[in-house]
């Protein structure tokens, strides 16, 4: 299928060009009908050797503008119908402002009531805009015809394996069936029992129709109308979508590249898809904007659209959406520095994000993969020489601490999830350990050395006499130095307080085998020439660790 929208000035015979070339009067409401004055968006279609063709006829009146756009927002191709009795008008230049800014390229220019003036006048005025466009006579139907075939020989073939965004533009209820919706389907597929969504609720098609006929799915390009299951005509308007699920985000804020900008005011209109948005517009440099939506939409970078001031009835500039995630403007001369880059036309992909979150804003999911994520490699590269660099000073600054805070560290380094801290730490020797960050094989400070060293020349001598707390505070040993000592492996904590040599459970079993098994706590305590603070922490470790073996009657056996 092909669809076409119309373009030109009221009473143009737009509508009644449609009922020639179809046989259908796209008029369909009774007020348009008693007025003989299109006021909204009418629908007729035909078939031209083999071809499907659907119209959206759109209304001429400057009154309805909107209305005009919301019908070609999501249309490929346009039929511009412009009066040889009056030429070009003020909205045969409106409408053309805005094809241009919503840059459909394929338009049909067909000459009407050729019958009652000299078309001259009016092609001269057509020629002097649309200088490439076909023109045809409406007198001759069979050339408009032809011309029509050979503008749908020119437009590009839709991608109807892509997500599914339906701009809504008419919805109405069916007895006995429920909500439908009807729109210009421009990409994808959809068919019925699929689940989609609307504004983030899951709804369900119920019936598929594309051009009054049922069918099982419709492909783009297509008029299509959805029965859906799962949302109630109230809550469903002009301007919504129903759309894949998770492929899209809603968003408040774009970033934007202008085209043909005239004078922009804060408080413009965005109209995109059906959609009709105020938004509060900052320029950013003389090429591009920050528009903030005064609700979210599904938008994707690539989007192309236009601003609109509706109490002047003009089109203030063509629009292409850079940016739907932008960043914040707060440090001095960001604005700036973000005006140049939009004026470049594109704006770099986000460094890091889900492979999902890249869908979803339109960007290609190139670069590394890591899990769910997709970051740049240079970026990674210096996420990890960072992430070294910093455990290395944290370390300098905290030297006898068991290592850096995991989270700490994922925020000097700027990841934006936990997960990704496992990967960027594979490699590097890095030690992960009950969520903290250390070097590898991390010595001593001297100050600690140099205790520690006391220690050890106290143990050497008594291997089970732990020092007492007083003998600790000489040295200058607290808790702090003592965790550091034994992540060390030099010193071995047996309790709160209690340290003695890094071998001392291999030493206490070497001589405990020796005594009659089984042995007591005093036995043990002699045997191991110690006190009974250590004899019975040390006992419990190595029955922790299964060296020994406790009885019943309070001794123990060497296992």
């Amino acid at each position: 299928m092909f669809v076409l929208a119309t373009a030109g000035h009221v009473d143009h015979g737009k509508s009644t060009l449609i009922q020639r070339l179809t046989g259908m009067w796209p008029d369909r409401l009774a007020e348009e009908q008693r007025r003989g004055l299109t006021i909204d968006l009418g629908f007729a279609w035909t078939e031209l050797h083999g071809r499907r063709l659907a119209f959206v006829d759109v209304p001429g009146h400057e009154r309805f503008v909107p209305t005009m756009l919301a019908g070609v927002g999501a249309v490929p191709a346009v039929v511009f119908v412009v009066a040889a009795t009056e030429g070009w008008m003020p909205q045969s230049e409106e409408h053309l402002a805005a094809l241009d800014a919503l840059r459909v390229r394929h338009v049909l220019v067909v000459i009407s009531k050729a019958d009652l003036a000299d078309p001259a006048p009016a092609i001269e005025q057509v020629r002097t805009r649309l200088a490439d466009a076909p023109i045809a006579l409406s007198t001759d139907l069979d050339q408009v015809r032809a011309q029509l075939l050979a503008l749908t020989n020119r437009l590009p073939q839709p991608d109807r394996d892509g997500d599914v965004r339906l701009w809504v533009d008419r919805c109405f209820t069916v007895r006995g069936a429920g909500t439908v919706v009807t729109g210009t389907l421009s990409a994808g597929t959809i068919r019925v029992g699929d689940e989609l969504e609307h504004a983030g609720r899951p709804i369900t098609v119920r019936g598929l129709q594309s051009l009054s006929s049922d069918v099982d799915e419709v492909a783009a390009v297509a008029r299509v109308a959805v029965n859906l299951r799962g949302v109630d005509r109230r809550h469903i308007a002009r301007g919504d979508t129903v759309r894949t699920p998770g492929a899209w985000l809603d968003t408040t804020e774009i970033d934007v590249a202008l085209r043909s900008a005239d004078t922009l005011h804060r408080q413009l209109v965005l109209h995109i898809g059906s959609a009709a948005v105020p938004v509060q517009v900052r320029p950013l440099g003389t090429a591009g904007a920050r528009l903030r939506l005064a609700r979210p939409l599904p938008l994707r970078v690539g989007d192309i659209g236009l601003l609109r001031d509706p109490g002047e009835h003009r089109i203030a500039a063509g629009i292409e959406v850079l940016d739907v995630r932008p960043p914040e403007l707060r440090r001095r001369g960001a604005a700036r520095a973000r005006g140049e880059e939009l004026a470049t036309g594109r704006v770099p992909p986000p460094e890091c994000a889900p492979a999902a979150q890249l869908r979803a804003m339109g960007l290609p999911a190139t670069g590394r993969r890591v899990g769910e994520w997709v970051v740049d490699p240079q970026w990674w590269a210096g996420r990890r020489a960072a992430a070294i660099m910093t455990v290395q000073r944290w370390t300098a600054d905290h030297d006898i601490a068991a290592g850096m805070p995991l989270q700490a560290l994922r925020q000097r380094v700027s990841l934006p999830a936990g997960e990704l801290m496992a990967r960027l730490l594979e490699g590097t020797e890095l030690e992960v350990a009950e969520g903290l960050v250390r070097l590898p094989g991390a010595k001593l400070p001297a100050r600690v050395d140099k205790a520690v060293r006391t220690v050890e020349a106290w143990l050497a001598a008594e291997p089970f006499r732990a020092p007492e707390a007083d003998e600790l505070a000489e040295v200058r040993l607290g808790p702090r130095e003592l965790a550091a000592a034994v992540r060390a492996g030099r010193l071995t904590r047996i309790a709160e307080g209690i340290v003695l040599g890094p071998d001392a459970f291999e030493r206490a079993v070497a001589i405990l085998a020796t005594l009659p098994q089984p042995f007591t706590v005093s036995q043990a305590r002699r045997a191991l020439g110690t006190s009974r603070r250590v004899a019975v922490p040390l006992l419990e470790r190595l029955d922790a660790q299964r060296l020994t073996r406790r009885g019943g009657d309070s001794t123990r056996t060497v296992v």
